[in-house]
């Protein structure tokens, strides 16, 4: 068990709302693994959050499993890391009620997710305008300093930050105020079919937008084949929005091998083609899933293993929330005998 006394406690985690990606993974997940020996981690699968659409709950259940297998076998060690599922902690759930209660509505109606979102849809559920205070309860509750997370999500993690101050202000020194930490490397990967737009979830049953980690190598393959390119057949980094197909492969290749800019521009230097361009980035792709795909399936295979994780990681989660809990409600007033 690493020593967590002097680290700073990292809080993060992924919906298991969809197939878990390439984005995923070079996003989230890498810099999870990357971190572990350095930080005092808790890892979430936020099951709770997926609820904010309509879910088939026979497949939320199954992907809550997959997720947490995955979480695994890209690397994430449960000795290092505390891996939980969110709703097995009803904490999160109690002070979430607790924080909307000093939450104007306001801040919640400024979200730029939340405004998106509610376009695309006739009625608009509660818990869509409600999923970033429960957001900042999964935060706050375990005193998290930094919370790793993409560029869409760095609006929520300010609003915890905004929800904490407030707590503090008015009920005494209470809460961590939490950072958002945005990778520089590989924190977005955009689509393969459209470069212009982040690779995703809810897009990744459109053939060819994204590479699904457990996907097989001939659909990989086939994926990076469809990758949109431009027509200047020049194989460089390049800010020009024209050329984002491009910079987005070399992007994918840049942090799979974790070579810097002029290193990868040099492997491509003699190149002909972008079509030799797709080969090699898919087989690096390719090699880098191999080993993640096989301890996935060693995983689903020794399902109690799995349970046992999962159920340890929940233990460990509640003992640290409902000590913040009993302190937030006494402070609040609520009774406690």
């Amino acid at each position: 068990m690493p020593d967590t006394i002097n680290m700073k406690r990292v809080f993060s985690g992924i919906q298991p709302s969809g197939d878990l990606h390439l984005g995923n993974y070079v996003g989230a997940l890498k810099g999870w693994v990357n971190q572990q020996n350095n930080r005092d981690n808790f890892f979430c699968i936020v099951d709770l959050h997926a609820l904010t659409v309509k879910q088939n709950p026979d497949e939320l259940r199954d992907r809550t499993l997959q997720t947490a297998a995955l979480y695994i076998a890209c690397g994430i060690d449960p000795i290092k890391s505390c891996v939980f599922i969110q709703s097995h902690v009803s904490v999160h759930a109690e002070v979430c009620w607790l924080l909307n209660c000093i939450t104007p509505l306001g801040w919640l109606e400024r979200m730029t997710q939340y405004k998106d979102k509610s376009l695309r849809t006739d009625s608009i559920l509660a818990g869509l305008l409600d999923y970033p205070v429960l957001m900042a309860a999964d935060i706050i509750i375990y005193d998290a300093h930094e919370v790793p997370v993409g560029e869409d999500q760095k609006q929520h993690v300010e609003l915890a930050r905004d929800i904490a101050q407030r707590f503090n202000r008015i009920y005494g020194e209470t809460f961590v105020v939490p950072e958002p930490v945005i990778s520089k490397t590989g924190a977005r990967v955009m689509g393969l079919n459209d470069a212009t737009i982040k690779m995703s979830k809810e897009h990744s049953k459109i053939r060819g937008h994204a590479v699904r980690l457990l996907d097989d190598p001939k659909e990989i393959e086939r994926s990076f084949k469809r990758a949109v390119t431009d027509s200047y057949n020049e194989i460089r980094f390049s800010d020009d929005t024209e050329r984002a197909g491009v910079n987005n492969l070399l992007g994918i290749y840049k942090v799979i091998t974790g070579k810097t800019e002029s290193q990868v521009e040099k492997d491509f230097e003699n190149l002909k083609g972008y079509g030799s361009l797709k080969t090699i980035v898919a087989e690096v792709v390719i090699e880098e899933l191999r080993p993640i795909q096989e301890k996935y399936a060693r995983i689903m295979n020794d399902s109690g293993e799995l349970h046992r994780i999962l159920l340890d990681g929940g233990e460990k989660a509640a003992e640290i929330s409902e000590s913040k809990l009993s302190e937030v409600k006494y402070k609040m007033g609520l009774l406690n005998l």
